[in-house]
């Protein structure tokens, strides 16, 4: 009996053994890992559009306010939700006093002032349709900064909980001018070290940020693995400690393996198909023709609408988790239209819009998705779909930013792309559908749209607003289709179950201030 006792504590103090050695090699493991599925575009507040490049900022770029879970706007860099006087459009902001940029230099008002007026003026900005509203950036105090408006700005906190509100180091940014984004400097609880192209992004706990205790990694590395298969890999032989983006295939088997927390939240944006209609040298350039039939004819654009089938896609591709869909505006939103019904799949109601506009032997165009297995394999759906309709697309595949450069440029027919969303859908459509909206790489245009549009961000009533979203949905998406809207992400997170803290916010965005290891 003794024998068998002194066994049984002999495996007890072993396992003991074991559990502390496993306790103090997390305690001391200091640098988390996290797998992004795409490389960001330029690190840069201002000129930066990827929904990645957002997960870095989330962690170097601080911003005036912040969304919760609860898609509740709240206080980042600001000390107080505005004041609002002059009939809505003066807007005054408290700052949070005793912040200090990651080199160590005041974020004051004045900084605000700098960097708010440096998105709407740089050269290439894509904030500056976000903030045309403002017509000026005053400093009131050291820690006051006031926004005078044009007309009232109902969308004016939320653009500001984005990174229009990120406010940038006037040091750096004065010493690199465009370069910004290769040293970007900006408060948050870690700050930029080095950057790999298509390889990684290493973030340093920071010196300077203000509440020094929410960062309890010293480092960071943003691991760049387009391939779902790989990202999975690496996550359960350990060598990452958290993925982005679990492909919906995927989320099933790891949930059996009981081995991973996997938060999942339904996103605040879409994904779709953008269809060029008069960018020939650029987005910034006039509009010109582009002498194809999917840019000059309506009737192109609803047949290719009409030959896909958005409940199929989604059970094809992502096991039916997404959510199918034909406007900018989720589900989740308080701004959904809640009546609309989108278009079912009609091939034959296609094939006659393509007789009607003299093609009845079919079409053939290209289509550029996002060189990654999950795009490849929407790209790939849609593309059998609209045979059978008529149409003949080619898929070319291209890397995250140079298709996003190359669509700014003009270069392509067609991209399958979305946006990652906003708590208010002013920033999920006005910069895409308004003449000379900063993001409209269509170039496509229309006043009675710009019209409805800006009218939704002057008034404030919810009831107000969605009817006016609603006529310029049936306008942009029912009979212009510059950009064929499909679906709705479902974010999904997998972790190791022993970081602890981490909370899943409808915008998607990873955030590892204030987790830790357990």
């Amino acid at each position: 009996m003794n024998g068998m006792k002194k066994a049984l504590w002999l495996i007890v103090g072993v396992l003991s053994a074991l559990l502390l050695q496993a306790g103090v090699a997390h305690a001391q493991k200091k640098t988390l890992v996290v797998a992004l599925n795409q490389d960001p575009d330029i690190l840069d507040p201002t000129l930066s559009r990827t929904y990645v490049g957002r997960i870095i900022y989330a962690h170097m770029c601080e911003k005036l306010y912040e969304i919760d879970a609860g898609l509740r706007i709240v206080p980042q860099l600001a000390a107080d939700l505005p004041q609002f006087s002059d009939a809505g459009k003066t807007v005054t902001i408290k700052l949070r006093p005793g912040v200090k940029f990651n080199d160590g230099t005041p974020m004051n008002a004045e900084a605000v002032r700098f960097s708010l007026d440096r998105h709407r003026a740089m050269k290439g900005s894509n904030r500056r349709s976000e903030l045309d509203s403002v017509t000026a950036v005053e400093v009131v105090d050291p820690l006051t900064v006031r926004l005078r408006l044009k007309a009232p700005f109902s969308p004016i906190v939320a653009t500001l909980a984005d990174r229009a509100g990120m406010p940038v180091s006037p040091a750096q940014a004065n010493k690199l001018g465009d370069k910004f984004g290769t040293a970007p400097v900006c408060v948050g609880p870690w700050s930029f070290v080095e950057r790999v192209p298509q390889d990684r992004i290493v973030l340093e706990k920071s010196a300077h940020y203000f509440d020094p205790g929410q960062a309890r990694f010293d480092r960071l590395v943003f691991r760049v693995i387009p391939d779902d298969n790989v990202r999975l890999a690496n996550l359960r032989s350990g060598d990452i400690d958290l993925m982005h983006l679990v492909s919906p295939t995927d989320a099933a088997s790891l949930r059996k393996e009981g081995r991973f927390d996997m938060p999942s939240v339904t996103g605040l944006g879409y994904q779709g198909i953008t269809l060029n209609l008069r960018n020939k040298t650029g987005k910034t350039q006039a509009p010109a023709d582009l002498g194809t039939p999917l840019a000059n004819d309506p009737r192109l654009r609803q047949a290719l609408e009409l030959a896909i089938d958005r409940e199929v896609l989604n059970q094809v591709v992502w096991d039916g988790q997404y959510t199918p869909g034909c406007t900018p505006i989720p589900p989740v939103s308080p701004f959904a239209d809640k009546s609309r019904k989108c278009a079912g799949r009609d091939v034959a109601k296609a094939k006659q819009l393509l007789a009607a506009a003299g093609l009845a032997g079919g079409y053939a165009f290209e289509l550029t998705i996002i060189n990654d297995p999950p795009q490849r394999r929407v790209g790939e759906v849609i593309q059998g779909m609209a045979k059978e309709a008529g149409f003949n697309i080619t898929l070319r595949p291209s890397e995250f930013a140079s298709a996003l450069t190359d669509d700014d440029n003009g270069k392509l027919q067609a991209f399958l792309i979305g946006w990652s969303g906003r708590v208010d859908p002013d920033a999920n459509i006005h910069q895409f559908q308004t003449c000379g909206g900063s993001l409209n790489t269509t170039l496509a245009c229309d006043e009675g749209i710009d019209a409805l549009l800006n009218k939704a961000r002057e008034v404030s009533d919810l009831g107000q607003r969605i009817g006016l979203y609603r006529e310029a949905v049936d306008k942009f998406a029912g009979s212009r289709r510059n950009i064929v809207y499909l679906y709705h992400l479902n974010y999904i997170v997998a972790h190791a179950k022993n970081l602890k803290g981490y909370t899943a916010v409808p915008d998607g965005l990873i955030r590892i201030k204030g987790t830790s290891w357990n």
